[in-house]
Formats: structure tokens, C-alpha cells, sequence
């Protein structure tokens, strides 16, 4: 339940938010409550020419077109023909020379134009259209400029086809299209699902252009037939940005971060997970001082986890003392010191000097517009520059255009969920439409969440550049390391993960500084002519860069269904295998230590090997590692630089590429030219050895380096003593190649072949068999049981087919018979006889079935994880709901409460149960929408229960409350409100194995929605 007192404040902000929608900055409130009478710009007067300078007049209305570049180009207008330009020099940056321009009078209209763009001014009424130097339309207006004494819009065709992009971060939007919607761009304090936080009045087309709208007012953009785009101020200002050819949209998004600024580069130490908290006298913790953040990195550090830096002041009126030996501590921990400028950054240089850089920027900063926070990003990353040799690093929670070019765009103060899982998935891709590069939202938020949540959410994170983690605002700190087992191990994981990746994400950071471009990306970025990718079809998956394809899971589930794989072949990171695009996965067996997530053929990835907690662990010359999937040419440039400083900038950086040539399909030589690395920085290696994994699904004949052999291993455990070689894997992903050389200079290239291989999926594509498990299967703790494993062959038969298990620590497995053959695309199922612990958790397990087979004449190996479900013991006598074990407990505010009233965020900080004045012992509490499952085993016969909204409540919620059994719906309740009188349950769930005890919303508003199942009781034999 959210407090009244919190409830206040989200109502008080969201009063502001949308007083700042409708009288934001340049803005005049009309007193009339009628719409003011709209005026549409007439016909053209006059025309003058000045260079790349034209006018139009219309009356007294005057329209100015300035070309900026060859692509780009400004429209004015100004209703009393006098211009203003309210963003001065804050958002747009000076663009040069301007380019050769040419005009002519065709009667009806001007055509003004470039060698690349021609903008074309019907002269009665004045009307704008713009299309390609070939002739291709780019967009039309079917109005004329039109405005009022509140707002000036433009009115656009839209095309048959044509899709939308932009408008900065759109909680819950922006990676699929936004067409036949109305996107919102200003202050907004909303920041869950349908806020629009940092947003950014700029949008794209598929069509090939964008539109920036140069102003602090906020817009409007209704992309419905005709588009219209409206500012809340009485004049209009944009530029236009015409992209050409198969990456127009990334030619768009970087003509725009031209303009405003392009993306910052971030130190390396940004990029690895920060921890945020308050350590000075905490109301949610106790009394605390700031060096009791040590005590929390010692716990990253005895973990084993990376954490790249701490914000030790998060928290509203939390101060710091100690300063400089709090830095002094993190520093020993390979930790950078960040504080949140609550108060200001007047104190910023001290505090830069004592070793602060991150600065966090408040909500507050935003002020009465735009420019208050533009300036503040600005000004903080200024402040960490002039005071250090470091590079300024700032996070933001509101801001505008201009802003990418100084801090991180953060979503806000969110409450963890599955369902905050959903929204923030199409969120961050999103803004990387707008130039956005590095936005983000706290890990499982700061209110509520799991240990469920937390690890999937930490999961998928890890593939955009930054991330953070908030513990002071719930009921228990949020470390990655608080949970026990097994998600502080799956956890780990998923950061070593993104730390070994440092090396691919650093690498997109510097380009984005190029293009403008961020990581984490939409389908419809790099694939825009995919039907499916601007679709609902592709709204919860991402890309994060070119080769890496994220599906991450949003509810609590063992699978993940509808994953769009666009066009090309696309490999399961975990296991190897291969899938041709376009196609939906279904059914992809996603346990909780599992990410859904696939990798581009053709992808050349560079690593940093081995188990690093943080960059620092890097010694000068150690290895490099390629991660390669050969398919057809392609390559991948490497960035480098000493990653803390600013030294780049004077041009200190190296980049090395690495080229692949391979088969576009089927058998042939692979071949690994990796570049000398080009340029120099301060502890640059001079030599350095390599590691490979080539991922072929066949051994190769010989593995040459520069013309001469390597030695073939024979075994994982020769390949690892050795000081080079390569040996042939076919246990991992579908069988790799592994291959180490001794340090080779970095200054010049080399060349790895690969011979009799393959490109990626083997010489006979399709030939390995692949393995799946039936969902739902279940195990009792302790007693024996089987577990079913389908093994399905490839293209050709799997023979002398052995299947075992992978099974936790102090289970018990009995390898399956072996199987003599298994004719191609048939299925045939294994059972395997499993017992697990007799203390084995309750709840889902992870188990790994392995099939080694023989198939095309070679020795293969499949691989598949997934889950089961570990049941406790069935009641066998009458029993208590709130006794028994729960295997589910999703709720819509704090964790459902055994015995009391559904409280905040704690575990245990309800009240009684009360209903009607009445006061409960036994019970359960919780909020809409709210999901309980209870293993009954088919031992009970009734479920009974009072339920209703708690007195504490005092009269306000509207939910309904259902019981579920075994995917059956038994019993739903009618609409019960505060008001409502108690409702008595009597269900019949006789032979029910899993009973569901759910309440949901039924008004869309989960303000007080907190329902109780009093007394719910089991009757059981």
C-alpha cells in the first residue's frame, strides 16, 4: 500500500507535471476557457535571398529558411514578423560555414536548395515540402503554419507506410513506433509506464527525416492523419535533417547530435555498475556515517562483484562528512566516490578536489523549464573537468535537448516489479532514437521489488552502457549480493558479463561520439525495412549494439515467448544454436539464470578474458579475446585509451580492427586478420597475447598463425597449460574453436586461418540435434522422480545418442540408456531419473541436459538449460494459507504480508487485518495487482476466506479477487471498493495441485488498492 503521505507527494508532482505541459516556458495562458481562434499563415508578399538566407512574407508574418548544412536546413516563423530564439547558444552548436545554396521562382513556388535537399515554398497559401536532391519526397505539409496565442503547429501528410521515432525517453514507448499515437514532450514527474522524463523535442521518420523543434516550450506530436506537431509558444523554430539510403535514420540521428551536441565519453569506471545510498543519518536505516559505505564495498569486493563507483550521499537531506578518506577507502577498493547534488554544485569544486566523479543532479534542477537543467548538467560535468584530470560524468532525471552531450538520462524514483520490468524494456532503446545514448533506470527500482526481480532485471541491464543500484529508499538494501542463493551466484554472473563485454560497449561509446548513436538500440534502427520491427512484435527486445539481440523476461516465468529474430542467422549465446531470421522464438527455455539472448552471425567480438571485478584488475599486456561468429566479411573496430582521462581528446587513443572472411554458409577455411592497433595512449601495451573462440560446429584441419602451424590440443586441460595452440571444444555452444597465442606486438597485424572448418553452424548446417524440456515438470524435495528431456534431430540422424543431466550440488542423477538413433526431424523423449536434496528450496532449480551424439559423420554435442519446480510438502491436514510455502508472490506495492495488513515496502511493517471492524489473526495481506501460488498436491477440498479492502485504507480501492487452479479460473469476486461489505469465499479445489490466490485493479488506479484474504484457510486430508 502506498502511504497517504506518499500519495500527496505523487499527486502534488504530478499536479506540477502537468501545470508545466500546458504553461511551460514562452507559453501564454489563454483567459478564455475556450480554444483561442487559430490564425494560418497566408500568402507569400515578398522574397528576399541573402546567401543561405531566405525570407518569406506573408502580411505581416515573416518565415525565414536558413541552410545549415548540405542535409540540414532551419524554418522560422514569426507571427508579427519579429524573430526570437529563446535557446540562444544552449542547445545548438556552431555548424560552420554554411553550404552553397541555389534558388528559383517556378511561378506557383520556390525552390530553394542545396546539393542534397531541395525545400520547395508553395506561394499561395505558404506551404512547406522537402524532398531528396532526387526527387524523393521527405515530408509535406497540408496546412499551412498555423498558430494562437498559446501554441504554433505544423500539419504533415503521413505516408501509407510511414513510421515514427523520438521524442526523447517515453517510459514504457519509443522502440516501436509511434504512429496512430500522441507523444507528450515536457516536464513530467510521472515515472513509471506512460511518463515522458528527459524528454527531447526532436522526432524521426522512417520516411529518412527528423525535425528538431528549437525551443524550451513543451510539444506536442500527434502522429495520426495528418501529423500535427505543436510547441506551446507563439512562434515556430525548427530544423530539418534529411538522412539518404539504408541508414537513414542513423544519418538523421547523427545530423541532429551534430547540431545539439554529440554523446559524451564516459570513463571506463562509468560504464561498470554504480551503488547508490544515503550514509548519513539514514531515517530508513538507522543512524549511519559516510564511511559505513566502505562497509557495503567490502561487500562488493568479498562477493567478488564489480561496482564502479558509490554515490554516498543519495538520499534528501542526507549530507557527508569525511570526505576525502571515504574517496581514500573506495579508492582502495578500485571504487570511484559520486554525491548527489541535492543542494546545488557550489560546493563542487572542493568536493572534486576530495576526489568526487560522479555528480547526480535532482529533479529539483529542472526548475521552471529546461534551461535550469541543461545548464546544470553542463555545468557539473564542467566542474568535474576544471577541478581533475577526469571526465565529467553526470545523471540526470529531467532534462532536454543537448543534455547527451554532458551527463546520463535517468528514468526516475520506480517501484521493482515484473511489470517495471515491462515498461523499461522498450524505454531506454527508445531514447537512442532521440541521440540519447546512455539512459538507464535503477536496478529493480528503489520501492519494493525481489529477489526474483532484482536478478532479471540486473540481467538485461547489463546490455546498456550504465546502470545503477538505489538501496535507501526500500525495505532492505538492494546489493546484487543480498539475496544468498542462488542470486547472488546468477548475479555474478551477469555482471562479469557486462564487464568482460567492456571492451564492445567502450568501443560503441566512442562511436556513438562519432554518430550519435547509443548501444542499446531498436530493430528498427539497424533493420527498418522489417515489417515486424516497428510492430508490437519487437517492443520488448533490443538490440545492444549490431551483434547482440536481448529478449529479456518481464513476468515470472521459466520460458519467454514471441522473440523476434530479424532477417540473418542469429546463434543462442548460451548454447550455439542457430536460427534464421525472420522467425518468433516461442517457447525459449528461460530459467532464472538465463537471459533470452542471441548474437549476430558475422560478429567479431572483443573481450577481456578471465574473472575481472574492475577494469584496474586489467595489468598492462594482458590478454585480449575475440568472441567470433564467422559468416560471409565482416569486421569490428576496436577503441582504446587509458579510459579515466581526457587525453583522448588531444588524440591519445588506439583502434585496431579486426576482419573475418568466412563461408557465407557450409564448409570452407575461416580466416582472423586482426589490424595493428593504430595510435598510442598512456599504457599502451606494446605486446600483448590473444585469445579466440571461433564458433565453427566443426573441428578445423590445422589453425595457422601468419603461415605457420599451431599445435592441436588434446584436451581443455593441455589447452589451458599451454603457451599457445588451439583445441576443438565441441562441449561448448555447439562446438568452438579455442585458440591463444604468446604476446604479440601491437603494432603490428597478424593473421589466423582456419582451415577444413566451417562458417558458424557447421559444414552441414542444421545437422546437430537440439534438446528441449516439457514445461511444468515438477520434483519433490528428497524423493525420487524422473525429468523428461526431448531430443529432436537436426537435418541429418543423431546416433549413439547420450543424454545426462546437470543437476545442483547434492542432487542424485542416473545417466539415461543410451539411445542407438534418432531419425532426422524426429523427436524422441528421455527420461532421467532424478532425487533431489532432501533440503533442496522449495521453488524453481536450474538443470543443464547435455546430448552427446554423432551426426554428418562428426561428434556433437547439445546443450540445453531450463527449470523445475521443487515442491514442498502437500498439506495433509487443514492448513492456513499464510503457513504454507509460497512458490509465487508478485504484489503490487512491498511484498505480500502472512498475518498482517499489506504494509509499505518492508516485509514485515503492516498492521492487523481488519475488515469491517473486524480484526483477523491469520490472513493474508496484499495490494493489486497481487499473485500467490501455494502447492497443494491435490490434498485439499476447500478453500475459505474473508476478503475485502482493510479498514486502514479508509474507504478508497476498487479491486476483484479470483482463485486459480491449475490454469483454471474457480471463483472471481464481484468489484469490491473501500465501501464494499466483507465477502465471504467458499471454493471447491478438490484434487488442485497449484491454487492462485490473485487480487487485481479494477479502476486503473493502484492508489489504495490493498486487499485482504482474512482467514484464507485450507481444508485438507
Amino acid at each position: 500500500m502506498q502511504s497517504s503521505s506518499r500519495m500527496k507527494v505523487a499527486l502534488a508532482g504530478a499536479v506540477l507535471g502537468l501545470f508545466a505541459a500546458f504553461a511551460g516556458p514562452g507559453s501564454t495562458a489563454s483567459a478564455d476557457p475556450a480554444d483561442p481562434a487559430d490564425t494560418t499563415v497566408g500568402e507569400v508578399t515578398g522574397f528576399a535571398a541573402d546567401g543561405a538566407v531566405y525570407r518569406l512574407t506573408a502580411g505581416h508574418t515573416e518565415a525565414r529558411v536558413s541552410f545549415v548544412t548540405a542535409d540540414t536546413f532551419r524554418i522560422e516563423l514569426a507571427p508579427d514578423g519579429k524573430f526570437t530564439d529563446p535557446t540562444g547558444t544552449d542547445i545548438t552548436l556552431p555548424q560552420g560555414p554554411p553550404p552553397a545554396t541555389r534558388w528559383r521562382d517556378l511561378g506557383d513556388r520556390y525552390e530553394l536548395a542545396t546539393a542534397k535537399v531541395t525545400l520547395r515554398a508553395t506561394k499561395s497559401p505558404l506551404r512547406f515540402s522537402a524532398v531528396r536532391a532526387d526527387g524523393t519526397p521527405l515530408w509535406t505539409e497540408t496546412q499551412g503554419l498555423t498558430w494562437n496565442q498559446d501554441r504554433t503547429v505544423q500539419t504533415l501528410a503521413r505516408g501509407a507506410d510511414e513510421q515514427f521515432y523520438g521524442a526523447g525517453m517515453q517510459n514504457g514507448r519509443g522502440n516501436t513506433s509511434h504512429r496512430g499515437k500522441t507523444v507528450e514532450v515536457g516536464v513530467d514527474y510521472n515515472w513509471n509506464d506512460g511518463g515522458h522524463p528527459n524528454s527531447v523535442p526532436f522526432y524521426l521518420s522512417s520516411a529518412g527525416y527528423g525535425v528538431y523543434r528549437n525551443t524550451y516550450a513543451p510539444n506536442t506530436y500527434a502522429f495520426t492523419e495528418p501529423v500535427t506537431t505543436s510547441a506551446k509558444e507563439r512562434r515556430f523554430d525548427a530544423y530539418y535533417f534529411a538522412g539518404d539510403g539504408k541508414d537513414a535514420l542513423k544519418d538523421v540521428i547523427g545530423q541532429y547530435t551534430r547540431l545539439t551536441g554529440k554523446p559524451f565519453m564516459p570513463p571506463v569506471y562509468g560504464l561498470e555498475i554504480g551503488d547508490s545510498d544515503c550514509y548519513l543519518h539514514n531515517a530508513n536505516r538507522g543512524e549511519r556515517h559516510t564511511l559505513d559505505a566502505l562497509k557495503v564495498a567490502d561487500g562488493y569486493v568479498q562477493h567478488d562483484m564489480p561496482n564502479g563507483w558509490m554515490l554516498v550521499n543519495d538520499g534528501y537531506g542526507c549530507g557527508y562528512e569525511n570526505l576525502a578518506e571515504t574517496n581514500t577507502g573506495l579508492a582502495e577498493r578500485k571504487m570511484k566516490l559520486g554525491l548527489w547534488t541535492e543542494d546545488g554544485i557550489d560546493k563542487l569544486a572542493d568536493q572534486v578536489k576530495a576526489g568526487q566523479r560522479v555528480a547526480k543532479l535532482d529533479v529539483a534542477w529542472v526548475g521552471d523549464g529546461y534551461k535550469f537543467a541543461l545548464d546544470g548538467c553542463k555545468d557539473a560535468h564542467a566542474g568535474i573537468e576544471a577541478n581533475s584530470d577526469a571526465r565529467g560524468f553526470t545523471w540526470a532525471p529531467e532534462s532536454w535537448s543537448g543534455a547527451q552531450r554532458c551527463g546520463v538520462q535517468w528514468s526516475g524514483d520506480q517501484s521493482g516489479s515484473w511489470e517495471y520490468i515491462r515498461w523499461q524494456i522498450p524505454t531506454y532503446a527508445g531514447a537512442s532514437m532521440s541521440g540519447l545514448a546512455y539512459t538507464t533506470g535503477d536496478v529493480d527500482g528503489i520501492f519494493g521489488g525481489s529477489a526474483k526481480t532484482y536478478t532479471r532485471d540486473l540481467q538485461w541491464k547489463m546490455f546498456l552502457p550504465v546502470t545503477m543500484t538505489m538501496d535507501g529508499w526500500a525495505a532492505n538494501d538492494k546489493q546484487p549480493f543480498r539475496y544468498g542463493e542462488p542470486y547472488t551466484t546468477i548475479n555474478r554472473a551477469s555482471l562479469k558479463l557486462h564487464e568482460a563485454l567492456l571492451p564492445y560497449i567502450y568501443s560503441h561509446a566512442y562511436r556513438a561520439t562519432k554518430t550519435g548513436v547509443g548501444l542499446a538500440r531498436p530493430l528498427a534502427l539497424e533493420y527498418p525495412d522489417d515489417p515486424e520491427a516497428a510492430t508490437e512484435a519487437a517492443k520488448y527486445e533490443f538490440l545492444s549494439g549490431e551483434d547482440f539481440l536481448v529478449a529479456p523476461v518481464y513476468r515470472d516465468a521459466v520460458e519467454r515467448d514471441g522473440i523476434h529474430l530479424p532477417e540473418g542467422t542469429w546463434i543462442d549465446y548460451w548454447n550455439g544454436r542457430v536460427h534464421e531470421g525472420p522467425v518468433t522464438v516461442d517457447d525459449y527455455s528461460a530459467p532464472l539464470d538465463t537471459l533470452p539472448l542471441f548474437v549476430r552471425a558475422g560478429a567479431a567480438v572483443p573481450m577481456w578474458p578471465g574473472s575481472l571485478r574492475s577494469y584496474q584488475d586489467r595489468a598492462p599486456g594482458a590478454p585480449l579475446a575475440w568472441d567470433v561468429y564467422p559468416q560471409g566479411t565482416s569486421s569490428f573496430e576496436l577503441y582504446e585509451d587509458d579510459g579515466v582521462t581526457r587525453e583522448h581528446r588531444a588524440g591519445k587513443y588506439a583502434t585496431q580492427r579486426a576482419e573475418v572472411r568466412a563461408p557465407e554458409s557450409g564448409p570452407g577455411d575461416v580466416t582472423v586478420r586482426i589490424g595493428a592497433s593504430t595510435g598510442t595512449y598512456t599504457g599502451k601495451p606494446g605486446a600483448r597475447p590473444y585469445a579466440f573462440t571461433v564458433h565453427t560446429g566443426d573441428a578445423p584441419g590445422t589453425v595457422k598463425l601468419d603461415g605457420r602451424p599451431l599445435p592441436a590440443l588434446a584436451s581443455r586441460a593441455a589447452f589451458d597449460a599451454a603457451g599457445q595452440g588451439w583445441w576443438y571444444d565441441r562441449d561448448e555452444r555447439g562446438g568452438v574453436v579455442r585458440i591463444k597465442t604468446t604476446a604479440l606486438s601491437t603494432d603490428r597485424a597478424f593473421e589466423l586461418r582456419l582451415t577444413d572448418t566451417s562458417a558458424v553452424g557447421g559444414a552441414v548446417p542444421g545437422a546437430s540435434a537440439v534438446l528441449a524440456a516439457p514445461t511444468g515438470q515438477e520434483l519433490g524435495a528428497g524423493t525420487p522422480g524422473t525429468v523428461a528431456v526431448d531430443v529432436t534431430a537436426g537435418t541429418r540422424d543423431a546416433t549413439d545418442v547420450r543424454v545426462s543431466l546437470d543437476a545442483p550440488a547434492g542432487w542424485q542423477v542416473t545417466p539415461a540408456a543410451p539411445i542407438a538413433r534418432v531419425p532426422a526431424g524426429t523427436t524422441r523423449r528421455v527420461e532421467v531419473a532424478v532425487t533431489p536434496a532432501a533440503d533442496a528450496k522449495p521453488g524453481e532449480a536450474t538443470l543443464t541436459a547435455t546430448a552427446r551424439h554423432r551426426a554428418a559423420g562428426t561428434d556433437r554435442t547439445a546443450v540445453q538449460r531450463f527449470a523445475i519446480g521443487v515442491m514442498p510438502p502437500a498439506p495433509t491436514a487443514d492448513a492456513w494459507a499464510s503457513d504454507l510455502a509460497w512458490l509465487r508472490a508478485t504484489n503490487g506495492w512491498g511484498p505480500p504480508e502472512r498475518d498482517r495488513s499489506n504494509g509499505e515496502s518492508g516485509a514485515a511493517d503492516g498492521h492487523a487485518l481488519t475488515l469491517a471492524g473486524q480484526t483477523y489473526e491469520k490472513g493474508i495481506g496484499a495490494h493489486a495487482d497481487s499473485d500467490i501460488e501455494v502447492y497443494l498436491g491435490g490434498r485439499c477440498t476447500t478453500f475459505t476466506a474473508d476478503v475485502g479492502i482493510d479498514d486502514e485504507i479508509n474507504g478508497y480501492g476498487d479491486v476483484a479477487f479470483s482463485v486459480e487452479a491449475d490454469g483454471r479460473v474457480l471463483w472471481t469476486s464481484p468489484r469490491l471498493t473501500g465501501a464494499s461489505a466483507t465477502l465471504p469465499v467458499n471454493v471447491d479445489v478438490t484434487g488442485a495441485r497449484h491454487v492462485r490466490l490473485k487480487i487485481t485493479d479494477t479502476n486503473g488506479s493502484k492508489s489504495g488498492d490493498h486487499g485482504d484474504w482474512a482467514a484464507a484457510r485450507f481444508g485438507c486430508a
